[in-house]
């Protein structure tokens, strides 16, 4: 009678045993794949460390090489020890700053910038930085206008920022650009590379609108009313002129002859004269 070893039942128990164990566990499911946001977010910054060096804002700027001129105004003015300071004692909050780039001011009028006084140099500057930390989820969150370090003048140095899509978009007023990428951020600031020089409206006073008068019409030609000639003024004779006229004998002609007729105060008298020599028989 042949003998089986018991190690080919006690291994197909084992396999049996294990295939059932399988059977009876729970099956892992699929990762799931990431969602993606609803919309697209701006370029991401390149990876920066955390450490205190990273904050000064002049160090940021010297990064890509392309922001010498407007780093050169923030020196000049003196802001970005005063910003620099305020990051270093901040401890919530924040700054923003809408960096442009050299080829930015580039589209300026030729020797723009050397017509502006130091003061005005200085407000150029504080109009490109908000006095909040913006983070780039948080722009369609800007309640307009949007203050600057510049003040808040109504509609002189205040901004219009749109969000949509995101895509930001910024108004001066005199100019209107996007921002185009994130410079750097951190917990409390955030610099963003804008595509213009930012202009507030202040350095572009109104012109007060002239009004033109109408154009005055000469005077209108006066018309003379032809009048009737006046009479001559008769003189009043004098005593002599009215004595001569008394004993002036006047002609009259009649159609039998000339009578010569006398006129004057003595003609009564002179006939009744006569009458009486008459009467007298003389």
């Amino acid at each position: 009678m042949t003998k089986h070893s018991p190690f080919p039942i006690a291994l197909l128990f084992l396999l049996l045993h294990a295939t059932a164990l399988t059977a009876l566990s729970p099956t892992t499911a699929p990762a799931a794949a990431p969602t993606k946001p609803l919309t697209p977010t701006l370029p991401q910054p390149p990876p920066t460390d955390n450490n205190p060096g990273a904050t000064d804002i002049a160090s940021i700027l010297t990064q890509t090489n392309s922001f010498n001129i407007f780093l050169r105004l923030m020196k000049t003015t003196q802001l970005i020890n005063q910003l620099n300071s305020q990051l270093i004692t901040i401890k919530s909050g924040g700054l923003t700053i809408l960096a442009p780039e050299d080829g930015a001011f580039s589209e300026l009028p030729p020797g723009f910038l050397n017509t502006l006084s130091d003061g005005q140099k200085l407000k150029l500057v504080q109009f490109h930085v908000l006095p909040d930390f913006i983070s780039s989820a948080s722009f369609d969150t800007l309640t307009n206008p949007v203050r600057t370090l510049a003040g808040n003048k109504p509609g002189k140095v205040e901004l219009d920022v749109i969000s949509y899509g995101g895509s930001v978009n910024i108004s001066t007023g005199q100019v209107n650009t996007t921002i185009n990428g994130i410079v750097y951020m951190d917990k409390h600031l955030a610099v963003y590379k804008v595509g213009k020089v930012l202009l507030p409206s202040e350095f572009f006073p109104t012109k007060k609108k002239t009004i033109v008068s109408a154009p005055t019409l000469p005077p209108a030609p006066v018309t003379e009313t032809a009048r009737a000639p006046e009479p001559a003024k008769v003189k009043p004779p004098s005593s002599e002129e009215s004595s001569a006229s008394s004993t002036q004998v006047v002609p009259t002609v009649t159609s039998g002859g000339t009578r010569i007729g006398v006129r004057g105060s003595w003609v009564v008298p002179l006939v009744l004269g006569v009458v009486f020599l008459r009467f007298l028989g003389i």
